[in-house]
């Protein structure tokens, strides 16, 4: 039976720690190598007692209510699993990260998902990718148990790990399976070790990720691609429809530089996605392009501009074409 860790004066315990250890002393001198290790258990007994108790609190009685404590004394700090190991008191604290993760959706992300986020994203975006408050640096720097808190509890992760469960069951590709989870929770934002998990722990499931943006034409949106307004590190499949192929091409760089340009907001009737609510068709921001894509117009700045999907349909049904056709029709709106 696991030994249950005992919390108490952090000052009481170091005394004893010290004490155990100074009689360890004598044992150094016998020649009997069990007895050596077995005079060594209390010593670690109380000095995981010793980090335990580090952690103030009557609601961290528990290895994982430490483990939360700890991080969200250090959110957006990159903390090493030993420092986990050490408050938690326990050497199955990944579990209790997991447990974190999973049933109480908190978006702590290991070293290894969180690079290979960053890896996929431009480098001229990438300190965007996980906030102000993260270096693109410390990120590439994490170890593989390494964690970093993101933000706040998210209650409805439960339910997402669940369905993310049932997605990672089916006989797709990497990228049909992320597409099918995305899809699966349209409109809401998921963490990148949602999406690690449905693919598996295939290294290429940022770029799977990312093709889906680039390459197919679904609105997959992160805070560096567009969405500021987003929680850090997540992704969010904003509706279940794909761009124009001609719109696919368009750089995220370029992208990003309009909806900047536009204050992420529709020129012609000012929406924006901060503004979504229940039965608004207007559900994300598309760029348009005003000498058409196949009429040879440019996937230049001054080209493109950010309209909503329900005005970006309605100037395509109308088949408005040229930089004239265009100021008719946004004035038309403004009048």
């Amino acid at each position: 039976m696991a030994r249950k860790t005992r919390l108490d004066n952090p000052e009481l315990l170091r005394r004893q720690l010290i004490d155990l250890l100074t009689d360890f002393e004598q044992r150094l001198k016998q020649d009997n190598l069990r007895e050596q290790v077995k005079s060594l258990i209390p010593a670690v007994h109380v000095l995981r007692d010793l980090g335990s108790s580090l952690v103030p609190g009557s609601s961290t009685s528990s290895a994982r209510d430490r483990i939360l404590t700890y991080l969200r004394r250090f959110p957006f700090t990159v903390i090493a699993g030993d420092e986990l190991g050490v408050v938690s008191g326990i050497s199955e604290y990944a579990r209790r990260v997991r447990e974190l993760r999973v049933q109480f959706g908190w978006p702590i992300y290991s070293g290894i998902t969180a690079r290979e986020m960053l890896s996929e994203e431009d480098k001229e975006s990438r300190h965007d990718l996980f906030g102000p408050q993260v270096h693109a640096e410390a990120i590439q720097a994490m170890d593989v148990d390494d964690y970093i808190l993101l933000g706040e509890q998210d209650r409805d992760a439960a339910h997402r790990w669940n369905v993310a469960n049932s997605v990672r069951k089916l006989d797709l590709s990497v990228r049909d399976r992320i597409l099918t989870y995305l899809r699966e929770n349209e409109g809401k934002p998921v963490t990148g070790e949602e999406l690690r998990y449905v693919a598996k722990g295939a290294t290429e499931w940022g770029r799977r990720t990312r093709e889906l943006r680039t390459e197919e034409g679904w609105p997959v949106a992160t805070r560096s691609s567009g969405r500021p307004d987003l929680p850090v590190g997540t992704y969010i499949l904003e509706a279940d429809r794909q761009s124009q192929p001609h719109d696919r091409k368009i750089p995220d760089v370029v992208r990003v530089a309009v909806l900047e340009r536009d204050d992420f907001s529709c020129q012609f009737c000012g929406w924006n996605p901060r503004q979504q609510s229940a039965g608004d068709p207007r559900s994300l921001l598309e760029l348009h392009h005003v000498e058409h894509h196949v009429e040879k117009g440019s996937n230049e700045l001054d080209n493109l501009v950010t309209l909503c999907n329900v005005h970006h349909d309605d100037i395509h049904r109308n088949d408005v074409k040229g930089r004239a056709a265009y100021d008719t029709w946004l004035a038309s709106g403004k009048s």
